[in-house]
Protein backbone atom coordinates (compact mmCIF):
# COMPACT_ATOMS: atom_id res chain seq x y z
CA UNK A 1 0.00 0.00 0.00
CA UNK A 2 1.45 3.40 -1.08
CA UNK A 3 0.63 6.62 1.24
CA UNK A 4 0.17 9.73 -0.40
CA UNK A 5 1.75 12.41 1.62
CA UNK A 6 0.62 16.16 1.31
CA UNK A 7 3.55 18.40 -0.11
CA UNK A 8 5.34 20.49 2.83
CA UNK A 9 5.44 23.91 2.23
CA UNK A 10 8.99 25.59 1.85
CA UNK A 11 8.20 28.89 0.88
CA UNK A 12 4.72 30.32 -0.87
CA UNK A 13 5.24 33.98 -2.53
CA UNK A 14 2.97 36.70 -2.55
CA UNK A 15 2.14 40.29 -1.62
CA UNK A 16 3.43 39.81 2.05
CA UNK A 17 6.42 38.37 1.89
CA UNK A 18 9.72 40.02 3.00
CA UNK A 19 12.03 39.91 0.22
CA UNK A 20 14.85 40.23 3.39
CA UNK A 21 14.47 36.97 3.92
CA UNK A 22 16.12 35.76 0.89
CA UNK A 23 19.35 37.07 1.18
CA UNK A 24 21.92 37.63 -2.28
CA UNK A 25 25.67 35.82 -2.49
CA UNK A 26 27.09 36.96 -5.55
CA UNK A 27 31.16 36.69 -6.71
CA UNK A 28 31.76 40.13 -5.27
CA UNK A 29 33.00 38.15 -2.25
CA UNK A 30 35.77 37.33 -4.39
CA UNK A 31 36.55 40.60 -6.42
CA UNK A 32 33.78 39.69 -9.15
CA UNK A 33 31.54 42.21 -10.75
CA UNK A 34 28.12 40.16 -11.12
CA UNK A 35 25.00 41.79 -9.19
CA UNK A 36 22.15 39.98 -8.52
CA UNK A 37 18.96 41.55 -6.89
CA UNK A 38 15.59 39.74 -5.22
CA UNK A 39 12.18 41.58 -5.19
CA UNK A 40 8.60 40.64 -4.90
CA UNK A 41 6.77 42.08 -8.09
CA UNK A 42 3.05 43.34 -8.46
CA UNK A 43 2.12 39.58 -8.96
CA UNK A 44 3.19 39.30 -5.45
CA UNK A 45 6.33 36.39 -7.28
CA UNK A 46 9.48 36.41 -6.17
CA UNK A 47 11.97 37.88 -8.31
CA UNK A 48 15.50 36.85 -9.05
CA UNK A 49 17.65 39.16 -11.56
CA UNK A 50 20.36 40.75 -12.20
CA UNK A 51 23.76 40.61 -14.73
CA UNK A 52 26.51 37.81 -14.38
CA UNK A 53 29.85 39.29 -15.04
CA UNK A 54 33.35 37.02 -16.09
CA UNK A 55 35.18 40.22 -14.87
CA UNK A 56 37.99 39.98 -12.42
CA UNK A 57 37.53 35.62 -12.57
CA UNK A 58 33.72 36.92 -11.81
CA UNK A 59 30.89 34.38 -13.07
CA UNK A 60 27.90 33.52 -10.70
CA UNK A 61 24.92 35.19 -8.69
CA UNK A 62 22.96 33.72 -5.97
CA UNK A 63 20.00 33.78 -3.69
CA UNK A 64 20.06 31.64 -0.08
CA UNK A 65 17.03 31.18 1.70
CA UNK A 66 17.89 29.52 5.58
CA UNK A 67 14.73 28.04 7.67
CA UNK A 68 14.04 25.80 10.97
CA UNK A 69 14.80 21.80 9.51
CA UNK A 70 12.40 20.39 7.61
CA UNK A 71 12.44 16.50 7.67
CA UNK A 72 13.32 14.74 4.43
CA UNK A 73 12.98 10.97 3.49
CA UNK A 74 15.54 9.18 1.06
CA UNK A 75 12.53 9.63 -1.65
CA UNK A 76 11.58 13.34 -1.21
CA UNK A 77 11.55 15.73 -3.82
CA UNK A 78 11.44 19.57 -4.08
CA UNK A 79 9.01 20.85 -6.51
CA UNK A 80 9.54 24.60 -7.57
CA UNK A 81 6.47 26.20 -9.69
CA UNK A 82 8.40 28.91 -11.88
CA UNK A 83 9.16 30.92 -14.52
CA UNK A 84 12.33 31.36 -15.85
CA UNK A 85 14.20 33.02 -19.10
CA UNK A 86 15.48 29.74 -20.94
CA UNK A 87 18.56 29.84 -19.14
CA UNK A 88 20.16 27.08 -17.02
CA UNK A 89 20.37 27.66 -13.03
CA UNK A 90 21.40 25.95 -10.30
CA UNK A 91 19.61 24.42 -7.22
CA UNK A 92 21.46 23.63 -3.98
CA UNK A 93 20.46 22.07 -0.38
CA UNK A 94 21.98 22.24 3.41
CA UNK A 95 20.77 19.84 5.44
CA UNK A 96 23.04 21.90 7.92
CA UNK A 97 23.44 25.71 7.26
CA UNK A 98 26.82 25.91 8.51
CA UNK A 99 28.48 22.57 6.42
CA UNK A 100 30.74 24.39 4.15
CA UNK A 101 30.23 22.26 1.24
CA UNK A 102 26.75 21.85 -0.26
CA UNK A 103 24.39 19.31 -2.60
CA UNK A 104 23.72 20.77 -5.91
CA UNK A 105 21.81 19.78 -9.39
CA UNK A 106 21.10 22.32 -12.00
CA UNK A 107 18.08 22.66 -14.12
CA UNK A 108 17.12 24.63 -17.17
CA UNK A 109 14.14 26.76 -17.39
CA UNK A 110 11.64 27.10 -20.80
CA UNK A 111 10.30 30.21 -20.65
CA UNK A 112 6.99 29.65 -19.62
CA UNK A 113 5.43 28.27 -16.08
CA UNK A 114 6.69 25.32 -14.69
CA UNK A 115 7.13 22.84 -12.48
CA UNK A 116 10.87 21.62 -11.36
CA UNK A 117 10.71 18.50 -9.37
CA UNK A 118 14.08 17.71 -7.90
CA UNK A 119 14.67 14.38 -6.19
CA UNK A 120 17.03 15.08 -3.44
CA UNK A 121 18.89 11.77 -3.62
CA UNK A 122 20.08 12.89 -7.14
CA UNK A 123 22.06 16.22 -5.68
CA UNK A 124 26.05 15.81 -5.20
CA UNK A 125 28.08 17.48 -2.97
CA UNK A 126 30.50 20.50 -4.16
CA UNK A 127 32.25 23.00 -2.66
CA UNK A 128 33.74 26.38 -5.42
CA UNK A 129 32.19 23.84 -8.14
CA UNK A 130 34.55 21.27 -7.25
CA UNK A 131 33.07 17.83 -6.70
CA UNK A 132 33.34 16.40 -3.65
CA UNK A 133 34.23 12.66 -3.33
CA UNK A 134 31.28 11.89 -1.19
CA UNK A 135 28.08 10.20 -1.67
CA UNK A 136 24.88 11.94 -3.18
CA UNK A 137 22.63 13.54 -0.68
CA UNK A 138 21.35 10.94 2.29
CA UNK A 139 20.12 13.50 5.10
CA UNK A 140 17.38 13.39 6.97
CA UNK A 141 16.50 17.44 7.02
CA UNK A 142 17.39 20.64 5.03
CA UNK A 143 17.54 24.10 6.42
CA UNK A 144 19.15 26.04 2.88
CA UNK A 145 18.26 26.22 -0.41
CA UNK A 146 20.18 28.58 -2.94
CA UNK A 147 19.37 29.09 -6.64
CA UNK A 148 22.44 30.61 -8.31
CA UNK A 149 23.18 31.62 -12.40
CA UNK A 150 26.41 30.85 -13.62
CA UNK A 151 26.68 29.56 -16.83
CA UNK A 152 30.36 30.65 -17.74
CA UNK A 153 28.95 34.19 -19.87
CA UNK A 154 28.31 37.12 -19.40
CA UNK A 155 24.74 37.46 -19.16
CA UNK A 156 21.42 39.27 -17.86
CA UNK A 157 19.01 36.12 -16.06
CA UNK A 158 15.37 36.41 -14.49
CA UNK A 159 14.20 33.62 -12.66
CA UNK A 160 10.58 34.13 -11.37
CA UNK A 161 9.45 31.70 -8.11
CA UNK A 162 5.61 31.26 -7.26
CA UNK A 163 5.99 28.81 -4.45
CA UNK A 164 8.85 26.02 -3.40
CA UNK A 165 7.07 22.38 -1.86
CA UNK A 166 8.83 19.42 -0.52
CA UNK A 167 7.20 16.14 -1.08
Amino acid sequence: MMLLTEPQLIFKFDHHTNSNDWKIIDDVVMGGRSSGRFSIDTNGNGVFSGDVSLENNGGFSSVQYQFNKIKTTKDSKVIIRLKGDGKEYQFRIKSNRNTYYSYITNFKTSGDWENITINLKDLYPSFRGQTMRMPNFTGDSIEEIVFLVGNKKNESFKLILDRIDLN
